[in-house]
């Protein structure tokens, strides 16, 4: 290949071995390398484990899988006539094959592999590491003058290929969504059941879910039937086969499981569906018959719309979260409205629960802000949540100043849907109404503590705000957070004062011009 062509039509070799995660975050990279040099031919050279998952990346046109040594790699490679290559991996055996390479175009990512061992060694901080892996991948990038356009994985960059093709939709009659999680997670299934049914027109939607979060799904136009499995005391055994055997005499022709318990895999198994998709990190993965992989780079609501990719090829665009089509039970609204004198008033909406105590902010701090608010804002707020939130926000309700509601306890589920639209802004926890929040618009404050956005259950949609501590090594502590600091010392979240989070909300309500 002469220089001309090279620069206009470059065959690129990128390296990156393992592990699925790192490979999944590299997709940015080869979206670059296309808006740069549209005809350029990108191969990734991959273990072969993660060949059949990879393959279907829009960007990238070939894999290489990874011979039994080096020399026979390097001679695979020598006989593609590479131009250009990129080192993501960085380590012994991907540096020996880029130097035995003959490609004359080389360049490798800095791994900062000194800096990272000397802070594990001796605590020695570096600015080398403050810097994601993925932004180090893309300042790779910057040696051959490609623009750095796209910063993040994006819905749809990994597509999983299948080896029979793309489903063909008029024989699906109907499609299965499972998710019996918690509320936060129920709500961020929705735009996948919105989704699924555009793409599929024809087809009946099917969710599984919990009793608990039944009022979330059964009011979506798009969903015909709803399956309940129950996950309480015993039943949390013998759900699993109750739950099986009604999927099963349901009929359902695809089974989509964003819920990565090895109950829901197991259920799913059970079933029968002759289509079981999950995700590839799920703890029961083996038992779906494809898998798509998890990335924590997206949001859950966007993530849980990869499982599509299971069954068709196309890319698409995220979904927005939307709960707008639950009925108001107007009467018992306008009951609560007139009995706490809610109406005409400015409202803010304060969940101060959790299902997990560590992601609970102090009740002092929620008592000093809400008599903060309504004090010097003259708004009103209203506590929400469910039954076991009612004393907490009965504690502070009392202590606060100004006339605090308390509705904690005294609204069902679909209630609380229906009261949300009602407020100016939520203050909240790293919780399940947050979402319910979202998905109705509602301007969003939310103090995460020992969870972070990273996780991908940060509020969802433009004009919301976390409050964080971000200097904290021990952040995140766990998936869910948890009973007590596994510290002691609980940082995250005493760390987070009232005076922050109140400059916030009263930025965000002159933001809506709410107040002047």
């Amino acid at each position: 290949m002469n220089n001309e062509n090279s620069e206009k039509s470059p065959k690129i070799l990128v390296i990156r071995l393992s592990s699925l995660g790192d490979i999944v975050l590299s997709s940015p990279v080869y979206k670059n390398l296309k808006a740069k040099w549209p005809n350029c031919h990108i191969t990734l050279l991959v273990k072969k484990q993660f060949a059949d998952v990879l393959s279907c990346h829009p960007d990238i046109d070939e894999i290489l899988t990874l011979k039994r040594t080096n020399l026979e790699t390097v001679h695979e490679i020598k006989s593609r006539n590479f131009t250009h290559l990129l080192d993501l991996h960085s380590n012994s055996r991907s540096i020996i094959i880029t130097a035995l390479s003959g490609i004359p175009n080389k360049v490798k990512y800095n791994k900062s592999s000194v800096a990272r061992r000397m802070f594990v060694k001796y605590r020695r901080q570096s600015p080398e590491l403050e810097k994601h892996t993925l932004e180090k991948y893309l300042d790779a990038l910057t040696s051959w003058d490609v623009p750095i356009i796209y910063k993040e994985p994006q819905l749809g960059d990994w597509c999983y290929n299948t080896s029979d093709g793309a489903a063909d939709k008029k024989k699906i009659r109907k499609i299965g969504i499972f998710q019996t999680s918690f509320i936060g997670d129920s709500v961020l299934t929705t735009p996948l059941v919105s989704k699924t049914a555009k793409m599929f027109p024809d087809a009946k939607i099917v969710v599984i879910t919990r009793p608990e979060t039944e009022s979330i799904f059964k009011h979506m136009p798009e969903v015909s039937q709803i399956i309940l499995n129950e996950k309480k005391g015993l039943k949390k055994i013998t759900g699993i086969f109750k739950t099986a055997k009604e999927i099963k005499q349901s009929g359902i022709d695809i089974l989509l499981v964003p819920h990565r318990s090895f109950r829901s895999a197991l259920i799913a198994w059970l079933s029968k569906v002759p289509i079981r998709i999950g995700f590839s990190s799920s703890e029961g993965w083996f038992l779906y018959t494809k898998t798509v992989p998890f990335s924590w780079m997206i949001h859950d609501a966007e993530r849980n719309l990869n499982l599509l990719h299971g069954i068709v090829k196309e890319n698409f665009q995220a979904e927005e979260l939307n709960l707008k089509s639950v009925p108001t039970p107007a009467e018992n609204i306008a009951r609560l409205m007139k009995e706490y004198h809610l109406e005409g008033k400015t409202l803010i909406g304060i969940h101060p629960g959790s299902a997990w105590a560590t992601k609970c902010w102090p009740e002092e701090k929620f008592t000093e802000l809400i008599s903060k608010l309504q004090n010097e804002l003259s708004v009103t707020c209203v506590l929400v949540g469910g039954a076991k939130d009612s004393e907490l926000g009965e504690r502070i309700r009392r202590v606060s100043k100004g006339t605090t509601a308390n509705l904690a306890g005294k609204t069902s589920l679909t209630d609380l849907m229906s009261l949300m639209p009602n407020f100016k802004l939520f203050i909240t926890n790293d919780s399940g109404p947050m979402h319910i929040a979202t998905a109705y618009s509602v301007p969003t404050l939310a103090i995460f503590g020992p969870t972070t956005k990273e996780l991908g259950f940060f509020p969802y949609g433009k004009g919301h705000r976390v409050i964080e501590v971000k200097d904290l090594k021990c952040r995140p502590c766990a998936l869910h957070g948890g009973k007590r600091c596994p510290a002691g010392h609980f940082k995250c979240m005493n760390d987070i004062s009232v005076d922050e989070v109140f400059k916030n909300a009263k930025e965000m309500l002159q933001e809506h011009k709410v107040i002047a």
